[in-house]
């Protein structure tokens, strides 16, 4: 579980008017969530955030942006404790109120805000249930992100790397599963991210580029399309020096060049003692 730290500018506010109060006590009371929730106590975690929603009723401007910018973090908190305590509903529509406070704020000031939308991606990927309703999210959001890329900031870097480590860990959980068309998806977009955030072909792309590959040779129809992807990141292993990138593309290569070659002796080994064994066996009882 993630804890989504958005530094406030008080100084926008009056110094000790009743505004600038109540956003200095909700962050406090942010900080203590922080820590119920380190401790796994979840429920004492949600009772405080759901103090803090009733502090900030009685801010005077919901526009002020410093207020929905900390309105961005509780709504992060909620969900991520609404999908802790298995209320998985209710965490999706927290979710999609956060992106629509965020969309708010990134058309204000997108240079600030837009780590915090890369990270709502991020959390999107682990508390959507539905693998369907998580590529659709970020198909929505993509065009919102490419934007966001025009002013790459270390934030945007910091905040894509985990979204990029989500992608692949979601695609490794839904490989593991048997789903590998949906898998590939997420591979898909974790490449592609990973690719605007360096702007060039990385070792890790490279390694990406190789495990995509691996489930494209699960589904038979796709193994020409991962030979094809394994010759592509080649030249970039070599070119990077990953000897052990570079070896392991070359080893799945002779895998798939031997698979082509065997595939008709082992189906045709297999129809010739099927029907023995089961003769066999009937011989047997």
């Amino acid at each position: 579980m993630n804890y989504l730290h958005i530094p406030l500018n008080l100084k926008s506010l009056t110094k000790h008017s009743p505004d600038a109060e109540v956003l200095r006590e909700a962050e406090n009371c942010r900080l203590t969530v922080r820590d119920l929730m380190k401790e796994e106590r979840y429920l004492d975690a949600f009772e405080r955030s759901v103090e803090i929603m009733r502090l900030m009723r009685s801010f005077s401007d919901y526009e002020n942006v410093e207020f929905r910018a900390l309105l961005v973090g509780v709504l992060y908190d909620i969900a991520e404790l609404h999908f802790a305590i298995r209320d998985y509903k209710q965490s999706e529509r927290e979710l999609e109120t956060l992106f629509r406070v965020l969309e708010v704020l990134l058309a204000h000031d997108a240079e600030r805000f837009a780590p915090y939308h890369i990270l709502a991606m991020e959390l999107s990927t682990r508390i959507l249930r539905s693998r369907k309703k998580a590529m659709e999210m970020l198909v929505r959001q993509q065009a919102l992100t490419n934007q966001l890329y025009e002013k790459v900031n270390s934030g945007v870097v910091a905040a894509t790397d985990r979204l990029v480590d989500s992608l692949c860990k979601t695609a490794r959980l839904i490989a593991s599963a048997g789903d590998y068309r949906a898998a590939l998806k997420f591979f898909a977009e974790a490449i592609k991210y990973s690719k605007k955030r360096t702007g060039k072909v990385t070792r890790k792309e490279v390694k990406m580029s190789i495990e995509m590959a691996e489930v494209m040779m699960r589904i038979r129809a796709m193994r020409p399309r991962a030979a094809r992807l394994l010759g592509a990141v080649l030249p970039h292993a070599i070119a990077l020096e990953t000897i052990e990138l570079e070896e392991d593309i070359l080893a799945l290569l002779e895998v798939l060049s031997h698979d082509d070659e065997r595939e008709p002796r082992w189906r045709a080994f297999l129809t010739k003692i099927t029907p023995a064994r089961r003769a066999k066996t009937q011989k047997d009882k």
